[in-house]
């Protein structure tokens, strides 16, 4: 009789699980080792298998020596008997920011997947309890954890001759809103999180800024942990990289480093001065004085009490000053923050907001989302938050007072850069909601 083949829809739940794992991260894949995604995966020194017929908690108990940043769960949540116990010995192994990223069965599916394995296309699995999300926020809650995320993939999880990929991909498409793939993801966060003082660095791109690179070095405050401040200079019209050398001469009590950048745009001066930085949470902080330096200690204190993995900040809370936006740029910002929270699945009151404050690990993959993309972001300020949703980093917002330039103008093209921005944002839209493709 025909089988289904389950080849192409592990296949798909590896790359799937991939856009969560950093580069520097400790992580571990829990499954049933009665699940054939064992015989199929490349990182097979990173499982870990639970035999369903013994005491789950107390096989994980075996590892307990150990602390995971990311613990990703495959084919036991809808089959255990003991959902609480199974989440209380997950946290006991997680870091204070630890994540765990849990596959399941969507409950739509339960009628088909068991009229496959009644007819015998499908290989029979065992008795599943197919729990309402809702129900998962509560349980998840009792056991130290809150949900960051859920999403479904896999609509067509077969090959099909080789075109398996481009229906699947269609498919997902049209329907991203709905939830209908077979598999759910969920990601949660631990909740009962510890202080940490992280190292900061502090970027200041600066193009055009000579008379506020004093201002905003004066303002930027003092803090007793590692920290550094990138004067990002590119090549201006006026003496800001003259300037910037000046105050660096002038303040040498500050740990003021300049970078004269090679590239062009904002985005690619940033990512040269995190190139160059060895400390844990990089900060951006535009040169126009709009933001006010102080409030960085509160950006800080979000993510050291483990609130956040990004911060961004947002301009639409308080009264503007006047003249620090024009209308046209109010009206479109909102519109595209509207836009991106549908595309991240995040509630954004505002996303070209230049202050944000985010963990350094971001950056690789960041450059991994970056390379699937086929539209740059005209901007870089949405490379960061997207990369930063896709790969399940907790974003919090952050209100700032918007002030009014006092020297120089705005470095944004309004229409040429928001027809880019628009492309930008359904090719980010499709690969927020589509599988990725298998090659093999």
């Amino acid at each position: 009789m025909l089988k289904l083949s389950s080849r192409y829809y592990y296949l798909r739940h590896e790359n799937e699980i991939q856009r969560f794992l950093s580069k520097n991260s400790n992580w571990i894949h829990i499954i049933n080792k009665e699940n054939s995604f064992k015989n199929f995966t490349n990182s097979k020194e990173n499982l870990f298998l639970i035999d369903l017929n013994s005491n789950l908690s107390k096989q994980i108990q075996t590892i307990e020596d150990q602390k995971f940043d990311l613990i990703i769960i495959t084919d036991i949540f809808e089959v255990t008997d003991d959902i609480y116990g199974l989440l209380n010995s997950l946290n006991k192994l997680l870091t204070n920011n630890g994540k765990i990223l849990i596959n399941s069965i969507n409950t739509k599916w339960n009628f088909f997947l068991l009229f496959f394995e009644f007819f015998k296309i499908k290989k029979i699995s065992r008795p599943r309890s197919y729990i309402h999300l809702k129900k998962i926020y509560s349980i998840s809650e009792s056991s130290g954890f809150e949900m960051v995320k859920s999403f479904t993939r896999q609509i067509f999880p077969f090959r099909l001759f080789g075109i398996g990929n481009l229906l699947n991909t269609i498919l997902e498409i049209i329907f991203f809103k709905f939830n209908i793939g077979i598999n759910n993801y969920l990601l949660l966060s631990k909740t009962n999180k510890e202080q940490k003082v992280y190292s900061k660095t502090i970027i200041v791109p600066a193009k055009n800024e000579e008379l506020n690179l004093e201002p905003i070095i004066n303002r930027i405050p003092l803090f007793e942990s590692d920290y550094e401040i990138l004067l990002v200079c590119a090549k201006s019209s006026d003496n800001t990289i003259e300037t910037a050398f000046e105050i660096q001469q002038k303040y040498k009590n500050l740990p003021i480093k300049i970078i004269e950048q090679k590239s062009k745009g904002k985005g690619p001066g940033v990512l040269e001065a995190i190139e160059v930085s060895n400390f844990e949470i990089i900060t951006i902080l535009d040169s126009d004085l709009s933001v006010d330096p102080e409030t960085l200690n509160e950006f800080f204190e979000i993510i050291e009490n483990g609130r956040a993995d990004f911060v961004n900040g947002t301009r639409f809370v308080y009264k503007m000053e006047e003249g620090a936006m024009r209308k046209l740029n109010s009206i479109g910002n909102l519109f595209f923050q509207y836009i991106i929270s549908i595309v991240i699945s995040t509630k954004l009151t505002d996303s070209l907001c230049g202050t944000k404050v985010f963990k350094k690990d971001l950056i690789n993959q960041m450059s991994e989302w970056k390379s699937s993309l086929f539209i740059k972001d005209p901007f870089g300020d949405f490379d960061f938050i997207f990369s930063a949703a896709y790969s399940g980093h907790k974003i919090l917002e952050y209100p700032v007072h918007y002030r009014a330039r006092v020297y120089g103008t705005t470095q944004i093209s309004r229409f040429s850069d928001g027809i880019k921005l628009l492309f930008y944002f359904i090719n980010s839209l499709i690969m927020f909601n589509i599988s990725k493709n298998v090659k093999k």
